[in-house]
């Protein structure tokens, strides 16, 4: 099978700038934000820099929802008109969302073999399996040598993530084991982490300034990983750019990885992160 006879799909919490989703043919399907009486599809009816500009000013803070069955139907339905013989479709965390059960309804109802794949991950921790995903079968690989592809970047990836309240997390039912730091200590500068192999969000290193915060992530980022071999890390921010593009600079300098990437969080993410978040997620090679 041919990789053009091959549908990629993923979802929006994958955080992949859009010009690589337009380069690798990825298709996205859209979570929603609940945004009082309004159903908006993440990344289509609103883009990162209007949603952190909105959520800034509003007093009613969002809900997310994860896709409807149908949206990972039709998203099959145009890749086997478009020629698909076959669809892998990588979504986001099933300890994070529900959004994986709609996929898999859909993969029921495909007229096409489709292999529904839970990332244990969210972000560009997702990201980055999809674009092995998408390298392999531009390479000439089968769905196996995707799924296995992306298999290799999950286990083999870090994803540590700080915000400067847990208020959102908390709200959004995604805190997970930091929840033990609700409550009087909200006020904590939290690290927290992605479990690859549960899938869920855990509590790090708390701190009390994010100035420590921010560079024990960073350090604890980079212990974890084998700089011998070639690394891409992206840098995710709820609209700081000028802190994420100095960790960029600051990596570009003292790491060189083979590649990078800088880009607003989506809204489906910055829902339960909040303004001032900061994530770095990436992998060494093996």
């Amino acid at each position: 099978m041919t990789s053009q006879q091959i549908a990629l799909i993923t979802d929006s919490s994958c955080d992949l700038p859009g010009d690589l989703l337009e380069q690798y043919a990825i298709q996205m399907v859209p979570l929603y934000l609940i945004w009082g009486p309004e159903e908006l599809r993440d990344r289509v009816d609103i883009m990162p820099t209007a949603f952190y500009q909105r959520l800034a000013s509003g007093a009613v803070l969002p809900t997310t929802s994860q896709p409807h069955p149908h949206d990972f139907v039709e998203a099959i339905r145009q890749a086997e008109q478009a020629g698909a013989a076959e669809a892998v479709i990588f979504t986001i965390s099933s300890g994070m969302s529900s959004t994986n059960h709609s996929a898999q309804i859909a993969q029921d109802k495909a007229g096409i073999p489709v292999h529904v794949i839970d990332s244990k991950a969210n972000s560009m921790s997702l990201g980055w399996q999809v674009l092995a995903a998408a390298r392999t079968r531009e390479a000439g690989g089968s769905a196996q040598a995707m799924i296995d592809a992306a298999d290799a970047v999950r286990q083999h990836s870090v994803t540590l993530l700080y915000v400067d309240t847990l208020e959102y997390l908390h709200r959004g039912g995604r805190i997970g084991g930091a929840a033990r730091w609700v409550g009087t200590l909200l006020h904590l500068k939290p690290q927290l982490y992605v479990d690859h192999e549960t899938g869920v969000i855990k509590p790090g290193h708390p701190t009390r300034t994010r100035t420590k915060a921010l560079e024990s992530m960073y350090q604890d980022f980079f212990d974890q990983l084998d700089t011998s071999k070639p690394l891409r890390v992206a840098v995710l921010h709820g609209n700081i750019p000028e802190t994420a593009q100095a960790f960029a600079d600051r990596i570009a300098q003292e790491y060189a990885p083979v590649e990078m990437i800088v880009a607003l969080t989506s809204p489906v993410m910055g829902v339960h992160t909040g303004p001032g978040a900061l994530a770095l997620c990436g992998y060494a090679e093996h």
